[in-house]
């Protein structure tokens, strides 16, 4: 029997361990071969690899293992090793790595989020001399390095990279060319001037125009697009129509026959639930008056102070519902469903108490009696209770759960200090300020604002929005002769990435720049000219901030005030009004005037308590949404013009509003154009 340490060969030869060793250990002793993929291809290795190989490479393979490697630790996620490998090559380069290298450069910037000189990297490459695997890679740079903004360059760039993407990723090029078209006013779209052989934008330009035409009905937009695939049959889009619209050629309407209004009709929060439900009511039976034109004025003359908190719950400008104790006004009690016939349909509504009853439960009830639509619930807990309950019915929920879902049967409606928060970011923005500062309360409801601002700031392409946390009365009175200082703490996007190195460096003529430190941050923050200053603040806290904010500057140096609903209750006299002058605030259309009838109407019947009212117009949109529940979920583009603002929705069926704005002027209330 053979020893353990020889081997045997086919013709039945002993060969020594030792010869075995010797021919193994020659194989693995070759140099590194060179990269079997191009250095202008998808880098699909591991970086470890790429590095690996790159050590024990000492001839002209080096810079391709190298370049290889750097992009492999951007794919993985890891920008910092990148910057440094990046950093560490210092030989002579052929000229197609050299052009490798500024298309290397250019995607680490971007990885650090160094967008503008990633830009500029972009720009001293020309893309005729690239092949297509590097086109595809330059075309998302660029798309990249405008932060989401949509401009005539981002879309040039989407048409151009796609005939170079297959499968998934060239749908999502469809469908990301479409959102950012999407992203164009109808003025600005009509504006673009384009060259004459750009036969594909010119075709995606009529597809925008037909949705914008038609968005608002599905009939003539299902029939628009169906002309338009016949007039442009070689446009990529006829062929793959984005998501979005092929989601139009197959919409149905939801029934509406059987409506169930999940509520709290008793308990701490029965009176928000009676407020909804009226509105409810008087939306479905016709009783709501036509609005008036969108100038009219705001009735000044309404003294009564609010019946119920004015920071209760479920406002415009408060923390959840869930957490109030307000004591419920006279209402009549619903111990059982309430059927309400609607004249102009056959719809029904029955109506479930959620007081104390498992969320659960009532959806299987409401199931059990034939329900195709629930409309609620209100209290935030049992909304986030709902991606977990898996019902097969639509549901329009009255509030937001803490986090985003994507549910194919369910919208958010909430009136959300962040939804307010993000139109007034939209607003101060399109008023060119450029320095926000926000004065909101300190903790968490606080933060929730500060932090929804922030992150529609930065979409819009603002930089650092700073934040000072607002104390008590008795804290703002005591500090009224020191008045308030213009300077906060950074507040990050959710998105936002921390700073990987402390020093910039320069590699073939092309200079990385390092980002700031969070010290850098506050400094240069800080230092700046605050120019324009958002309060989230109630009535008598809005009369000790805006003195204070007053002091702060003077003449143009003086930042622009904005104000949240919280501090537009009834019982402002006129030498409030004065006190105000020049604060813009914004509310919902029907306490800003758009119909002065149902107004009068709705304060009579709630004392003048704007909470209530809010909530009263909520639930006449809660009615409206309810019967564009499919259009809502389907349309991209589909607006309501609402009671609470315009109504749309985003991709996850969370509905937004667009406010009016209003400024108090020489004691008066005037309509602010933006």
């Amino acid at each position: 029997m053979p020893s353990s340490m020889t081997f045997r060969t086919r013709s039945g030869r002993l060969l020594p361990a030792i010869i075995v060793a010797m021919l193994l250990a020659s194989c693995s002793g070759q140099s590194p071969q060179a990269p079997t993929e191009s250095v202008q291809g998808a880098a699909s290795g591991s970086s470890d690899y790429y590095l690996q190989q790159a050590q024990q490479s000492g001839d002209d393979n080096k810079a391709d293992w190298q370049l290889l490697a750097v992009r492999a630790l951007v794919r993985e996620g890891k920008a910092p090793q990148a910057y440094n490998q990046l950093n560490a090559m210092t030989q002579q380069l052929s000229a197609e790595q050299q052009l490798e290298q500024k298309l290397t450069t250019a995607e680490v910037q971007l990885a650090l989020k160094d967008f503008a000189p990633a830009a500029t990297t972009l720009s001293t490459i020309d893309p005729t001399s690239l092949t297509n695997d590097q086109k595809a890679r330059y075309y998302q740079a660029q798309i990249d390095a405008s932060q989401g903004r949509t401009s005539l360059g981002v879309i040039r760039a989407y048409i151009a990279q796609e005939p170079l993407l297959q499968g998934q990723p060239h749908q999502d090029n469809i469908d990301r060319t479409w959102m950012s078209l999407t992203q164009l006013s109808a003025q600005d779209a009509s504006s673009i001037v384009i060259n004459a052989d750009e036969n594909t934008l010119q075709g995606w330009l009529d597809l925008l125009s037909v949705w914008q035409s038609n968005k608002q009905d599905p009939d003539l937009l299902k029939a628009g697009i169906k002309d338009w695939q016949r007039r442009y049959p070689v446009n990529p889009a006829a062929k793959n129509l984005p998501v979005q619209l092929n989601n139009v050629l197959t919409f149905q309407q939801a029934s509406t026959g059987k409506i169930a209004l999940f509520l709290p009709m008793s308990g701490p929060a029965q009176v928000y639930g009676n407020a909804i439900q009226q509105g409810f009511n008087a939306a479905m039976t016709g009783q709501v008056s036509q609005p008036a034109p969108q100038n009219a004025s705001v009735d000044q003359n309404a003294q009564a102070q609010p019946a119920t908190d004015p920071d209760a719950a479920v406002s415009t400008s408060a923390p959840d519902a869930s957490a109030s104790t307000a004591t419920p006004t006279e209402q009549p009690q619903t111990s059982a469903p309430a059927t309400a016939p609607v004249a102009s349909s056959n719809a029904q509504v029955k109506i479930y108490d959620t007081n104390g009853q498992p969320l659960s439960a009532l959806l299987t009830q409401a199931q059990q009696d034939g329900a195709t639509l629930v409309v609620g619930p209100l209290l935030k807990d049992q909304v986030n209770e709902l991606s977990s309950d898996q019902t097969p019915l639509n549901v329009l929920a009255l509030n937001q759960p803490e986090t985003e879902k994507n549910a194919p049967n369910i919208c958010y409606f909430a009136l959300s200090p962040e939804d307010e928060a993000q139109d007034a970011a939209r607003h101060m923005w399109s008023q060119q300020k450029r320095m926000p500062l926000l004065l909101v309360p300190r903790g968490n409801f606080g933060d929730r604002i500060a932090q929804a601002f922030a992150n529609e700031w930065q979409k819009l392409g603002g930089q650092t929005v700073l934040k000072q946390g607002l104390g008590s009365a008795g804290e703002l009175r005591s500090s009224i002769g020191s008045g308030i200082r213009l300077t906060g703490t950074p507040v990050m996007a959710s998105d936002a990435a921390a700073p990987a190195q402390a020093q910039g460096v320069t590699i073939g003529g092309i200079t990385i720049p390092a980002p700031p430190t969070d010290a850098q941050i506050v400094q240069g923050s800080s230092g700046g000219a605050v120019d324009s200053v958002y309060v989230v603040a109630t009535q008598n806290e809005l009369t000790l901030i805006k003195p204070m904010l007053d002091m702060s500057g003077s003449g143009r140096s003086r930042p622009s005030v904005y104000a949240s609903s919280r501090s537009y209750q009834a019982g402002a006299g006129p030498d409030y009004r004065l006190e105000m002058e020049g604060v813009q605030f914004s509310d919902i259309p029907l306490l800003a005037g758009s119909n002065p009838a149902l107004m009068q109407q709705a304060t009579a019947k709630f004392g003048n308590d704007y909470s209530l009212v809010r909530l009263y117009a909520m639930g006449i949109d809660a009615w409206s949404l309810a019967n564009h529940f499919s259009q809502m979920r389907t349309l991209p583009g589909f607006e309501v013009s609402g009671s609470t603002g315009d109504l749309s929705a985003n991709p996850n069926c969370v509905i937004h509003r667009k406010l009016p704005w209003l400024q108090y002027r020489q004691g008066s209330l005037v309509p602010v154009s933006s």
